[in-house]
């Protein structure tokens, strides 16, 4: 449904310059927008194309609306920020009906919240508890004694493990499996074989983290994993059991945690980043793509980016390129 920009201002934090009566249904790029969009602009080129663009109205900085602009604004210092929020105020995601399909197993001892949407094929063990306004998507196995918060979203075929604790508004998308037995070993030294350590502790995933397609993360073995408010993980990244990860930490695709390792609140890791066990990631720091970080190892250095493997600073890292590019050439 179409909202004034007025009424979108009001709702994303934004200041409206021009006509606010001005109706927006919808999001989109300067190349597929229609009259009826809004695009955002965060520089003066993309704010050339921004107006020449057929869009409705454009999200941008305030320096734009000093100047004699026709088009409606939406004036904000932060335009890519205030866009996504335009973006799930006007497209928000059609849900579920609330209510338990005739095809799911809810087991009688479970707690459901109000207003809440369990799909078909849904198995619910004993004791779970469902925060209001919850949906579970088709075919995902809620195991006993699991709690998730309000407002949360899980998606179809997702397996979440007894012994997990899920804060409100949190999204696990499609295959992810959270709470399993962490990758826990002793070797007999007379006999050679290995024999699993217990893994008995627990996962906790706090308020607003979202947590990507057929994602991993183990529980504690003894005590618990931990992931902290507002965590964003990618697809198909592994978290081992004991890890500990601060509050609005990104992880990328395919990176791999070990046990025990600490990320602090705001770093950074970037796409298929390894991390051996009993590591500390120091709070903002950035590993980038392919870094490899060995056991115990202490990364610091809030807004350093490090490199390779073993992960170093960036600038170190490209000194060592350069040197090895000389040498070969002498060679």
């Amino acid at each position: 449904m179409p909202l004034s920009l007025e009424e979108i201002a009001r709702a994303v934090g934004a200041r409206c310059s021009g006509d606010g009566k001005t109706q927006i249904a919808g999001v989109a790029s300067f190349a597929s927008a229609a009259a009826t969009d809004i695009v955002f602009a965060e520089d003066g080129d993309s704010l050339e194309s921004a107006l020449g663009s057929p869009a409705g109205a454009v999200i941008t900085a305030e320096s734009a609306a000093a100047t004699n602009v026709k088009k409606p604004l939406l004036v904000t210092t932060q335009p890519r920020l205030i866009f996504a929020r335009v973006a799930r105020l006007l497209h928000e995601p059609r849900r579920q009906s609330a209510g338990v399909h005739s095809t799911a197993v809810v087991h009688r001892s479970a707690k459901i919240g109000k207003h809440v949407s369990i799909g078909p094929n849904v198995i619910l063990g004993e004791d779970c508890v469902l925060g209001e306004h919850t949906r579970i998507g088709p075919g995902s196995c809620i195991s006993s004694g699991v709690t998730i918060g309000s407002d949360c979203f899980i998606d179809n075929n997702v397996t979440i493990y007894s012994g997990t604790r899920l804060g409100s508004r949190v999204a696990v998308h499609a295959g992810a499996v959270l709470g399993s037995a962490g990758f826990g070993y002793v070797r007999d030294e007379q006999t050679g074989v290995y024999e699993a350590f217990p893994q008995i502790g627990r996962l906790e995933i706090g308020d607003d983290v979202e947590i990507g397609a057929n994602a991993t993360i183990d529980r504690g073995a003894l005590d618990a994993t931990v992931i902290g408010r507002g965590v964003k993980i990618d697809n198909l990244v592994h978290i081992a059991h004991n890890v500990i990860i601060g509050d609005n930490v990104v992880i990328a695709a395919l990176t791999g945690i070990s046990g025990s390792v600490v990320i602090e609140k705001n770093a950074v890791i970037a796409g298929q980043v390894g991390i051996a066990d009993h590591v500390r990631v120091e709070e903002g720091a950035i590993l980038g793509a392919q870094c490899g970080v060995p056991s115990k190892k202490v990364i610091r250095g809030k807004g350093v980016v490090f490199w390779g493997t073993p992960a170093r600073p960036i600038a170190e890292y490209l000194k060592e390129l350069a040197v090895l590019a000389r040498m070969a050439k002498k060679d």
